[in-house]
């Protein structure tokens, strides 16, 4: 069972390096019609889905394991051993190769290939264990501890991946920090209406209200764009939609009302009042 249990997180790592691959090549594609932020997305697709995968996986293996803890069963010692040094093999040969590799990704899943050397480490220990002593419960505890191992991470990824699904804050990301860090920029009052999420993890999106010192030329709100944008690529935010808005001018959204424009708060005006306002300005001119 604590073999199953192994082979079965390698056999969802196996799937994950697949999916992996073709996903890659996927999300690679330009934006078109259909997805206009991309196909970054289809990784995050592919991580839920091994999830899920290694789930209904740890379910049946459990179902299996659990009643040998009561009736537990003669395992083969030897036959463990081997499985055991050819995982240990074969992992260890995946993390010595993509430890060469330069990219982010290579070295995460080197990480967890070395996680998995680990496992089948524990594996050899407790077959060496079970070789000289009759201790049959011990490959029962070994198996729930492994899927005990893969589960917590599988949440943990289905935590993150419904995160990004559901369009929250990149948990690195602090709001308050990166409002306080663009009001300091030149020319920036205020900020607000600062919204935060990313596409697949790492390629993050936000969308702001920057307040300026009075009124400015279109050369001078490119000047404050472009301060603003490499100030948010340095807190990385690689994709920003910046509206730029005069500070002795009323924000037209409701959930604006708490920010100060000119030194006081203003109050919140309903769509109709706002529209009402926009026709006698017009009539008038």
């Amino acid at each position: 069972m604590a073999i199953l249990s192994d082979a079965l997180h390698d056999f969802g790592d196996s799937i994950a390096l697949g999916l992996a691959w073709y996903l890659e090549r996927v999300a690679a594609k330009e934006s078109d019609r259909a997805y206009s932020y991309g196909y970054a997305r289809f990784s995050v697709l592919g991580a839920f889905v091994n999830s899920v995968i290694l789930i209904v996986g740890a379910i049946f293996i459990l179902q299996n394991t659990i009643p040998r803890l009561l009736h537990p069963q003669v395992s083969d010692a030897k036959g463990m051993i081997v499985f055991s040094l050819i995982g240990i093999a074969v992992n260890g040969a995946a993390v010595l190769r993509l430890q060469k590799g330069s990219t982010l990704n290579e070295r995460v899943v080197a990480l967890h290939l070395l996680e998995d050397v680990l496992g089948w480490v524990a594996i050899l220990v407790g077959s060496i264990v079970m070789l000289f002593a009759d201790v049959p419960i011990l490959d029962p505890i070994l198996s729930i501890g492994i899927m005990a191992y893969v589960l917590i991470n599988v949440f943990r990824n289905l935590g993150k991946s419904f995160r990004i699904f559901l369009q929250g804050t990149p948990q690195e990301l602090v709001p308050a920090e990166i409002e306080s860090k663009i009001s300091a920029l030149e020319g920036v009052v205020d900020v607000h209406d600062l919204h935060l999420w990313t596409l697949d993890g790492a390629y993050n999106v936000a969308t702001l209200h920057v307040v300026v010192a009075g009124p400015m030329s279109l050369a001078e709100i490119e000047v404050v764009k472009q301060r603003v944008r490499n100030r948010l690529k340095e807190l990385e935010i690689k994709h920003a939609t910046i509206e730029i808005e005069d500070e002795n001018t009323d924000c037209e959204l409701e959930d604006c009302a708490e920010h100060t424009h000119a030194g006081k708060i203003e109050e919140p005006k309903h769509l109709d009042t706002i529209l009402e306002e926009r026709s006698k300005h017009i009539e008038e001119k």
